[in-house]
């Protein structure tokens, strides 16, 4: 593993025991950590870009970003549930795990010893800081901050973009049944791209049942532009269009219903501020991708 010539490693072999004359040696522990497992997708993106791939020894199977992971790392992992005992047999010296509807597999792994870094990001700014941290649990911090920094002022850049008045406005469909509007990120993403969230005050519920909303909502707000993406689930546009009343919204009107695939919207981290923003700018304005 390539690392600064100032770099230093550290090995601490410590023993975990409830038997004063039978002890158990744990896990070495190095830093920066040489076995690193990731229970979701944008820690898994975020060390391809600092170049740190090396130290990943398992992922989650919703990992697809770069498209070479799944071909180079085993999968130890869905969302909400872990192979528990494949991952102890990869030896991980850091799991890195996300929120609270990871917190019984990494209550497990918590017990079995393992050393956790649970991150929490919702938002833009939680997104560009997780990369920073993530920068420096692994001795790169350097190259964190250029990344982090990049995507900053690429965001600015878009933000500035001068558009046409009014702003289109836009809802966002994270699940079908019930309806589920858009996180954090999503709705601050939807405003840099120059649209309008028809329900911006959402954006601060973290948790999905805090942002189910009833049908008549949207109707009465009336989007130009209904951008769906329904956890890795296949939107059907008919069934939006088909729901009572919505014939009438002008975006069913005027057959604006766009879905973006969860990997690159519904991901926070690097893919949702560069192809998922990119996806919503094409949805809005018909761009390209933008530098």
């Amino acid at each position: 593993m390539a690392r600064p010539p100032q770099a230093m490693t550290f090995q601490v072999m410590a023993t975990v025991t409830t038997d004063p004359l039978f002890c158990i040696p744990s896990p070495m522990r190095h830093f920066p950590p040489r076995r690193i497992v990731c229970l979701t997708e944008e820690t898994v993106e975020t060390l391809y870009l600092l170049g740190e791939q090396d130290r990943i020894v398992g992922v989650s199977g919703y990992a697809v970003r770069p498209p070479r992971v799944r071909r180079e790392k085993p999968r130890v992992s869905a969302f909400i549930s872990a192979d528990i005992p494949k991952i102890m047999a990869l030896e991980p010296d850091l799991v890195l795990a996300f929120s609270d509807l990871q917190a019984d597999i990494v209550a497990e792994l918590v017990r079995a010893g393992v050393d956790i870094h649970v991150f929490n990001q919702r938002d833009i700014a939680g997104i560009v800081a997780m990369i920073r941290t993530l920068g420096a649990l692994v001795d790169a911090a350097a190259r964190a901050e250029q990344l982090a920094t990049a995507y900053e002022a690429r965001l600015a850049g878009i933000a500035a973009t001068a558009r046409p008045s009014p702003r289109p406005k836009v809802y966002f469909e994270e699940w079908d049944d019930p309806l589920i509007s858009g996180i954090g990120w999503v709705s601050e993403l939807i405003e840099i791209a120059g649209g309008e969230d028809i329900l911006p005050k959402l954006r601060f519920q973290q948790a999905a049942k805090d942002r189910i909303i009833l049908p008549e909502l949207v109707r009465a707000a009336e989007p130009d532009v209904i951008l769906a993406s329904w956890c890795g689930k296949k939107v059907v546009p008919d069934r939006i269009r088909g729901r009572p009343g919505w014939d009438a919204i002008p975006a069913v009107r005027n057959d604006r219903i766009v879905e973006i695939k969860s990997s690159l919207i519904l991901q926070p981290g690097p893919a949702a501020l560069t192809d998922g923003l990119d996806a919503i700018l094409a949805a809005l304005w018909g761009e390209t991708k933008s530098s």
